[in-house]
């Protein structure tokens, strides 16, 4: 069963992390934008034949360190890390987007990233206009696990274009759900089976058993199933 670790990056109070309070008047922390995303993404997997490890604190009150990080996800086995950022760097200007990280020099590893990419921003809208929007980089969580691992900054918490896509509960959503259709189709995942809900037909209820019986016959004569139960109410 494929394992898969997600990582919700920073703490809840990790010094500088947050939104430009002259976009967003709240600062609203990058945790909270990134755990968002994670906690539905954790949900939305429920429906899939697969296990789920956070790496993260996901009450934000700790920020985990980026070597206990790593050290969960190398030691539980997971076959894919997925750690959830969001960006800053373009003080109070427009533009950003989404950017997609990773480290392996494998061929299929830069086309992982590529298709993360797509998935994203063709469900959210929010592409990315940097110079490198797929890019290899050595940032520890993704250079030290021994997994594929991709790190996703999901939009630049101090773009005027930005933050106001990425405050929103319907962006997040989108991603968490962008993220699982990456999953899904690069690991295969399956639909977990629902039970298969079965409807009876009561035609009839009687304080005589013979009557019971006599109904019982008639519908089976006609090719019905048909059996006598007892509620035992006397």
């Amino acid at each position: 069963m494929t394992k898969i670790a997600i990582d919700a990056g920073h703490g809840l109070y990790t010094a500088g992390k947050r939104c430009l309070k002259s976009i967003d008047k709240s600062e609203t922390r990058e945790w909270f934008l990134n755990d968002r995303i994670a906690d539905k993404l954790q949900e939305l997997l429920k429906a899939y034949e697969c296990e789920v490890l956070r790496v993260d604190d996901t009450t934000g009150l700790t920020d985990v360190s980026l070597a206990n990080r790593v050290k969960k996800a190398n030691n539980w086995g997971a076959d894919v890390y997925i750690s959830i950022h969001h960006n800053a760097g373009i003080n109070g200007g427009k533009g950003g987007g989404t950017v997609v990280f990773y480290y392996s020099s494998k061929a299929e590893r830069k086309a992982q990233a590529t298709n993360l990419y797509n998935y994203i921003v063709n469900m959210t809208g929010l592409r990315g206009d940097r110079s490198t929007k797929v890019s290899k980089r050595g940032f520890y969580v993704i250079k030290n696990t021994k997994m594929p691992a991709f790190l996703i900054e999901n939009g630049f918490m101090d773009s005027t274009s930005d933050v106001p896509i990425i405050l929103s509960a319907g962006h997040a959503n989108r991603t968490a759900q962008a993220l699982l259709n990456f999953l899904v189709n690069t690991y295969k995942l399956k639909a977990i089976s629902k039970p298969e809900t079965i409807y009876r037909v009561q035609v009839g209820a009687f304080s005589n058993k013979a009557n019971a019986d006599g109904l019982r016959a008639k519908l089976r004569a006609e090719g019905y199933e048909a059996e006598v139960v007892s509620s035992g109410v006397k």
